[in-house]
């Protein structure tokens, strides 16, 4: 069976496209072009880290264009308790939490992407043995939590050089502590206001 020219049928001339298509990779060093349609194709596995774009809004949901088969859905308490306003044309980071079902529902959170950037920015700014600031949010079972761009653990034990009375008092302060443990797999981070006493005397 004869092979078709369509473009010669459309009236297209092939010499014509081949030029187009120079000047337009003009300057691309060879396997930039492939970088690059990498960087633009999004990798939707769960727990993945994507960026959205606002198409529509309601009191209760949010939803966003990721570039999938159909529209992500953020719940809008999730701006709201950040204090930020949401708009149609928005860029979000949003981490994909699950596709569910047929239909393909696209569940993503603007919450856990946000902590897991913040994560991401301590854990490689912040080291075992640094000294760091931050004001007491709440008090937990056995200790207190500080809010150092992430919220990390401050054991009760590690408050003070003496245990105090009531640890809760502390709550709004802002307290200086020594970085004692950084467990990357967990997330955590634990603080001793104690030591860093200790070694300052």
């Amino acid at each position: 069976m004869p092979q078709r020219d369509i473009l010669e049928e459309l009236g297209i001339n092939r010499e014509d496209i081949e030029q187009q298509l120079q000047e337009v990779l003009m300057g691309v060093e060879e396997g930039e072009l492939e970088n690059r349609l990498d960087d633009s194709v999004q990798d939707f596995s769960v727990n993945t880290i994507l960026e959205g774009v606002v198409v529509d809004f309601t009191d209760d949901e949010v939803m966003l264009d990721i570039g999938y088969k159909s529209e992500g859905v953020v719940p809008r308490f999730e701006w709201e308790e950040a204090g930020e306003d949401v708009d149609v044309g928005d860029k979000v980071e949003v981490l994909l939490e699950a596709v569910e079902g047929d239909a393909g529902v696209v569940q993503l959170s603007k919450q856990k992407a946000d902590q897991l950037r913040a994560w991401q920015k301590i854990s490689e700014t912040v080291e075992e043995g640094d000294v760091v600031t931050g004001v007491v949010t709440r008090k937990i079972k056995g200790g207190l939590l500080i809010d150092i761009g992430v919220p990390v653990f401050l054991p009760a034990s590690q408050v003070d050089i003496r245990r105090p009375g009531e640890i809760a008092d502390y709550i709004g302060h802002n307290l200086t502590c020594k970085v004692l443990k950084i467990d990357q797999e967990r997330h955590n981070i634990v603080l001793s206001r104690r030591q860093l006493i200790e070694e300052q005397r």
